[in-house]
């Protein structure tokens, strides 16, 4: 059975339980389970590797104690052990400076956490398909994206707008572009479940950057993000661990809750990678943080803000943006005016209709740039629809052979039938306008002689005699 169906099975036998009330109930209560049992596969191969590893999680608290065998506690008796003594522990659990950094994610995670659940014998059949999933596997480890995708479409069901899944050949494609070299920081301050930072880690690993403990060590420490939300906060942070990251960098904050005027060098990034929450509204009191011409509750504008403070000089960045930024004014355009003074925005790709179906209709584009030099031209490539398609849905989803042909672009730049260059004086003669349709898919209207078009008329005025004739035939023919 594939993990996309384990969790489908789980999720429909907590649906029976009189405590879990809905999705995102039933999302959370999932969410601690599998965490509990990737960072137990993890810590056995610790374990394994580390003479000197002193377990997290005390003996008797670890997934292997209670859960991985099918016949274990059950009933009541495992309701009270969850409830009275694995989350009152974890919970409880004493840190000081010296403590494994491990230990606090461990701690944060139940912090965030609860048992819903009120029937021991349904919960221990959610801990029984749970174990067909082997996350000591490389197969299982990949597979675990399914989860991601089947939990955020129930978050979006569940009525928790913005959780926007974004796939894959995407991040990836961003990445890869971005090209992060290992030793630089690389920050996604809006992570969601972390599919920007695994993809870097596979960026790493394709590219032949990760050769020996020095080099695996620079990964360590190298790979930050930022998340809000406690959910994706959590999934992110399994989503690392799973990646081999053993203390993910992964703040649980809102990004833009510090004055950006406080940023120091020190706390400046090398890259950029994101896709910011758009189309929402920040709380009262956030744009305090940021210049008066940059104020705007508008959460993707913030972020885009946000991003032009963090990158440090030399610095790149690839951010996707809905088309509202490209051409809205007011704010946005003191943004813009900023971006194109103070970065090379040297590239725009502009995505095709539902990209991100299910979640959202909306127009997307990825934006590149670089910190330091001001923008002179600006290349753009309209990523075509696939022969035949009015739109990707979610029966017809987004792949990542949707991508080699502007993969193939890229580097060699051909401005063929989707790929156009503007430049910066066509961009200022239009107030920082930069929603720049593709010039080669605008149909010009042809030239008619006036003696075409006198018998185009002629034509046109016919059909439509003989159409009401039609119709006046009809309704004789009704009346009789």
């Amino acid at each position: 059975m594939s993990v996309s169906a384990v969790i489908k099975s789980v999720q429909d036998t907590m649906r029976k339980d009189a405590g879990v009330d809905g999705d995102a109930q039933r999302i959370s209560q999932l969410v601690w389970m599998v965490f509990l049992k990737v960072f137990d596969a993890k810590e056995e191969e610790w374990e394994l590797l580390r003479d000197e590893y002193l377990p997290i999680v005390p003996e008797g608290l670890r997934w292997r104690d209670w859960a991985a065998n099918d016949e274990g506690m059950t009933g009541d008796d495992l309701l009270d052990f969850v409830n009275n003594k694995l989350f009152k522990e974890l919970k409880d659990m004493q840190l000081d400076e010296y403590s494994d950094p491990k230990a606090f994610i461990v701690k944060a995670v139940f912090e965030d956490s609860y048992n819903y659940m009120k029937s021991g014998t349904l919960m221990r059949q959610v801990i029984n398909k749970l174990n067909e999933i082997d996350f000591t596997t490389q197969q299982d480890r990949h597979m675990f994206n399914d989860i991601y995708e089947n939990i955020l479409k129930d978050l979006q069901n569940a009525g928790n707008a913005g959780e926007y899944y974004t796939p894959r050949p995407v991040t990836q494609f961003v990445v890869d572009m971005v090209n992060p070299q290992l030793g630089e920081k690389v920050l996604d301050f809006a992570c969601g479940t972390g599919g920007y930072l695994t993809s870097t880690i596979e960026h790493y690993i394709s590219t032949d950057q990760i050769k020996n403990i020095e080099s695996n060590h620079l990964l360590q420490e190298t790979i930050m993000g930022i998340e809000k939300k406690p959910l994706p906060h959590m999934l992110a942070m399994t989503n690392l661990i799973l990646h081999d990251i053993d203390a993910p960098k992964i703040k649980h904050d809102n990004s833009l809750s510090k004055n950006v005027r406080e940023y120091r060098p020190i706390d400046q990034v090398d890259v950029i990678v994101t896709n910011p929450p758009f189309g929402g509204i920040e709380e009262d009191g956030i744009e305090i943080n940021f210049p008066e011409k940059f104020r705007t509750k508008e959460t993707a504008d913030l972020f885009m803000v946000l991003l032009m403070y963090l990158l440090k000089d030399g610095g790149r960045a690839g951010i996707v943006l809905p088309d509202g930024f490209l051409f809205g004014e007011g704010v946005k355009t003191a943004i813009k005016e900023k971006l194109l003074d103070e970065f090379n925005l040297h590239t725009i790709i502009r995505l095709p209709s539902g990209v991100f179906a299910p979640y959202t209709s909306i127009s997307t584009n990825v934006l590149f740039f670089e910190k330091g030099k001001s923008t002179n031209l600006i290349d753009y490539y309209q990523v075509p629809l696939p022969k035949g398609y009015n739109s990707f849905s979610k029966t017809r989803p987004f792949r990542s052979e949707h991508m080699e042909q502007v993969r193939k672009w890229w580097n060699n730049r051909d401005y063929d039938l989707n790929g156009y260059q503007v430049t910066i004086e066509q961009i200022k003669a239009r107030n920082y306008n930069i929603d720049f349709k593709n010039p080669n898919l605008i149909q010009e209207q042809p030239d008619y002689s006036l003696e075409q078009l006198s018998v185009m008329l002629e034509l046109k005025s016919l059909h439509f005699s003989t159409l009401v004739g039609k119709i006046k035939a009809s309704i004789q023919g009704m009346e009789k």
